[in-house]
């Protein structure tokens, strides 16, 4: 394993940003900033070796900062949406910022804990090594009560995996739901879009949404729609009509074991991803918006996101699993993405 520190320019209010770059005897490699505790490249073989980019992002932090979709960030306290950022609880009403369109809330709102700077350090063990962020998140924080403390583990192993942990404490209830929100092409440099690839997801059911893509709160059975991908189907065979994808899918209706959520395969790289969580459901998302970014050199549908999480809105639907944490407890998920090639 090889660790290199690396500086990443400066944000508007001149603060410094810098990571790691974490590499295997393999040549995979990642970088994580501090800002956000963003991911902001994974580099894999392709099944000739040639090594080459897997996420979407920039070569300059300035784009980051003013353009960025979210590209690699961890995001929270919630993650996801909240329907026009308001929720009850313990008999008391809070309204969080709404900036998604000034409607809803959304990936913890504006700044949250994805575009400001975090603690960042290096470590190694044996076979694998890796990056730790963390911030301390203060009450009222774009609304949210209580402080909260972060802890996010970024590790890369000699066995071609990609594990990120999180932990969390608060000092009073408070909704938590982090994930992370790369977005991945596995065809590498984003030679191609991802309609392309090939996707299962070992999920029964998903969330419907409205127009705005807030859960109406149904858990809806896949059987028989475009949203069924129980069995490895090409990302584009029904993104027409199913109006591209957006949706969180349904694995448990509780955190647990990290067991495997989702296999993704690209035949002209041979490149393969799985990913097991700990979390009830993921986020799949197709890059429907990217093409508001084409003047930074992107396009609809080069990225697909799979955020595992908590559910949306959970806040506001007593049938979704809860995502309150208390004092006292210490919220922890862990997402495995492991990377091969086919022959």
């Amino acid at each position: 394993m090889e660790i290199t520190h690396f500086q990443f320019g400066k944000t508007k209010d001149n603060e410094a940003v810098e990571g790691f770059r974490i590499s295997n005897q393999n040549h995979y490699s990642m970088k994580v900033i501090n800002w956000g505790a963003t991911l902001i490249s994974f580099e894999a073989p392709d099944k000739n070796g040639q090594v080459e980019e897997l996420t979407l992002g920039f070569e300059e932090f300035s784009n980051y900062e003013q353009f960025s979709p979210y590209f690699g960030s961890t995001v929270g306290r919630v993650a996801n949406r909240i329907n026009s950022g308001l929720f009850s609880m313990a008999g008391k009403e809070f309204q969080l910022e709404k900036n998604q369109k000034g409607v809803h809330h959304l990936h913890g709102g504006s700044k949250g804990i994805s575009k400001v700077i975090w603690q960042i350090d290096s470590f190694l063990d044996e076979n694998q090594a890796g990056v730790i962020c963390q911030i301390s998140s203060p009450e009222g924080d774009e609304g949210y009560p209580g402080k909260m403390d972060i802890m996010v583990r970024y590790t890369l192993t000699e066995t071609n995996q990609l594990i990120i942990d999180y932990e969390a404490k608060t000092d009073q209830l408070c909704p938590i739901n982090l994930t992370n929100h790369t977005y991945w092409n596995l065809s590498g440099n984003k030679k191609d879009n991802v309609l392309n690839h090939n996707i299962e997801l070992s999920c029964n059911h998903y969330l419907p949404v409205d127009d705005t893509l807030i859960p109406i709160g149904e858990i809806r059975s896949v059987e028989g729609t475009d949203w069924d991908f129980r069995e490895m189907k090409n990302i584009g065979k029904d993104i027409e009509s199913a109006g591209g994808y957006d949706h969180c899918y349904v694995k448990k209706m509780e955190r647990g074991e990290c067991v495997s959520i989702a296999k993704v395969a690209e035949s002209n790289s041979g490149r393969t991803m799985t990913v097991a969580t700990t979390e009830p459901g993921v986020q799949f998302y197709s890059g429907n918006f990217l093409s508001r970014l084409e003047d930074q050199g992107f396009n609809i549908y080069e990225g697909f996101c799979l955020e595992a999480q908590f559910f949306p809105d959970a806040v506001n639907h007593d049938n979704f699993p809860s995502i309150l944490l208390k004092p006292g407890e210490i919220y922890r998920q862990q997402t495995k993405h492991t990377f091969g090639t086919g022959q």
